[in-house]
C-alpha cells in the first residue's frame, strides 16, 4: 500500500522533499498559499548560487571580530530593526555564542554533509525535467579589494582546505582577463573550482513543480493553519489527511512547530536583490564581493545583485536603504554598467541560532517531519534534504547522520 504524504510549501526545500518521495512512490501531496516559484516565495529571489564552499556558519570566529563593524557602519550588509533589539537580543546571544571555535566546528561538518555534492544533487534532482536547462556549472569568484583581506582569515581557509575545497587564487591581472570590467578597487581574488548556480531561481522550481505534478503529484493552494496527528486543517475549512506530513515553509514554519510545542528559536533574516535586465556586463561566472558581502551572479537575460540581511518582523515593510546599497555596492564594481530596466525584491530567509536546519520526525508527534531552516543556503542544500526526508519517511536506511539537525535540539 502507497505511503501517502503531505508536503507543506513549494519553495526548493518541499519540491525536492515531494519529488523525492513520488519518485520513491509514495501518493503526495504538495500544499502552498501561492504557486512554486512565485515572487512572495523566497525560492523566488535568491542569488542562485550553488554554494559548496558554504560551510562556515553565520555565526564564526572571522566573523565575531566584525559584529561592531557590521552593526553600526552607515552601509553595512546588516541590518537592525531597533525598536525590535529587546525581542531580538535572546536570539543573539545563542547565535553568537554559537560563533565560538569548539561551538563552530561540529556546525561546520554538518553543513558540510548538506553541501559538498550540491551540484551532483541537483543534477539529479532535474535529471529528464524542463528544470535541467537552468543548472550551469563553472567557478564561484570571492573579489577583494586586498589579498590580506583573503589571508587574514585563518580559520576559514584552513576549515575549507581540510575538507578538500580547492581554489585558484586570481590576481589583478588575472581578474581582468577574466572580466575586464571589474573597477581598480578590486585586486586579488579567489576562484573555487566545482561550483555552480541557477540561471533562473523562480522558473527552476515552477519548472520541478510542473514535473511533479504532470507525473502524479498533486498541488493544492492553500494555507494551512493547524496540523497534527496525520491531519492538516486549512484556513477555508478544508482537512487533508496521511501517514506523514513534511513541514518546509521556512521562516513560516515557526507558528507550526510552536504549535506542537516546540521551541523553535527561528529568526526571520530578510534579504533583497536588484536584478538588470539585459545588463551591459555580465560576469563569467558567480561572484562574492567580500567587502560588502553580496552576490552577483548571470542569469537568464538579467544580472542579479542579491545580498543584505535585515533582523525585523515578518511583516515589515521592506527597507529602501537595503536596495539603494545594493545599487551602490554594484557601481562600484562595474562603474560603466548599462541596462534596460530593474525589478527589486524582498524576501526573507529561516535562520536557526546554529546555522543549520531542522530535519527530521518531531518527538512530540511521529507523523510530522520537520525540513526548514536552511538560512542562506535554501537552494543549496534543498534536493539533498529532500533526499534526507525521503529516506525518514519511508524508513530506509541513510549514511547520513542527522543528530545535528534534530527537531528537539533546542528544546
Amino acid at each position: 500500500m502507497k505511503q501517502k504524504v503531505i508536503v507543506i510549501g513549494a519553495g526548493i526545500t518541499g519540491i525536492s522533499c515531494a519529488e523525492e518521495l513520488r519518485r520513491s512512490g509514495a501518493e503526495v501531496t504538495l500544499i502552498d498559499r501561492v504557486p512554486a516559484g512565485d515572487p512572495s516565495q523566497t525560492s523566488f529571489g535568491n542569488a542562485g548560487i550553488l554554494a559548496r564552499e558554504g560551510v562556515m556558519p553565520i555565526a564564526n570566529p572571522s566573523m565575531l571580530k566584525m559584529i561592531p563593524q557590521i552593526m553600526f557602519s552607515p552601509n553595512s550588509p546588516v541590518y537592525l530593526k531597533w525598536s525590535y533589539l529587546i525581542k531580538f537580543a535572546p536570539w543573539a546571544l545563542g547565535f553568537v555564542m554559537n560563533g565560538t571555535r569548539p561551538k563552530a566546528r561540529p556546525i561546520i561538518n554538518a553543513l558540510n554533509e548538506l553541501l559538498y555534492d550540491t551540484v551532483e544533487r541537483h543534477t539529479q534532482l532535474a535529471k529528464g525535467t524542463k528544470a535541467d536547462r537552468y543548472i550551469t556549472s563553472g567557478d564561484l569568484t570571492f573579489l577583494y579589494r586586498h589579498k590580506r583581506q583573503f589571508t587574514s582569515d585563518r580559520f576559514a581557509n584552513q576549515t575549507r582546505e581540510d575538507l578538500g575545497i580547492t581554489w585558484t587564487e586570481l590576481s589583478r591581472t588575472n581578474l581582468l582577463e577574466r572580466d575586464p570590467h571589474i573597477s581598480n578597487l578590486y585586486k586579488f581574488g579567489i576562484a573555487y573550482n566545482n561550483h555552480g548556480w541557477i540561471t533562473n531561481p523562480s522558473a527552476y522550481v515552477a519548472a520541478l513543480a510542473l514535473h511533479f505534478q504532470k507525473n502524479g503529484g498533486s498541488i493544492h493552494a492553500g494555507e494551512v493553519v493547524k496540523l497534527g496527528q496525520g491531519t492538516v486543517m486549512l484556513k477555508d475549512g478544508q482537512k487533508l489527511t496521511a501517514n506523514s506530513i513534511v513541514l518546509a515553509t521556512g521562516a513560516w514554519s515557526k507558528g507550526l512547530a510552536s504549535a506542537l510545542g516546540h521551541n523553535v528559536p527561528l529568526q526571520a533574516e530578510r534579504g533583497y536583490h536588484l536584478s538588470l535586465k539585459s545588463s551591459s556586463i555580465m560576469p563569467p561566472n558567480t561572484y562574492l564581493i567580500m567587502d560588502k558581502r553580496f552576490g552577483l551572479t548571470p542569469m537568464d537575460g538579467f544580472l542579479r545583485c542579491a545580498g543584505q540581511s535585515e533582523y525585523a518582523p515578518l511583516d515589515m515593510p521592506p527597507n529602501q536603504k537595503a536596495i539603494n546599497n545594493l545599487r551602490q555596492f554594484l557601481y562600484r564594481l562595474y562603474p560603466n554598467i548599462e541596462h534596460e530596466g530593474e525589478t527589486t525584491w524582498q524576501g526573507t530567509r529561516p535562520t536557526l541560532p546554529d546555522s543549520l536546519p531542522m530535519i527530521g520526525r518531531s518527538p512530540k508527534d511521529a507523523s510530522i517531519v520537520f525540513a526548514f531552516g536552511s538560512q542562506h543556503l535554501g537552494l543549496t542544500m534543498g534536493p539533498k534534504i529532500g533526499q534526507i526526508v525521503r529516506d525518514i519517511v519511508l524508513d530506509k536506511p541513510s549514511n547520513i547522520k542527522i543528530d545535528a539537525y534534530s527537531p528537539s535540539r533546542f528544546d
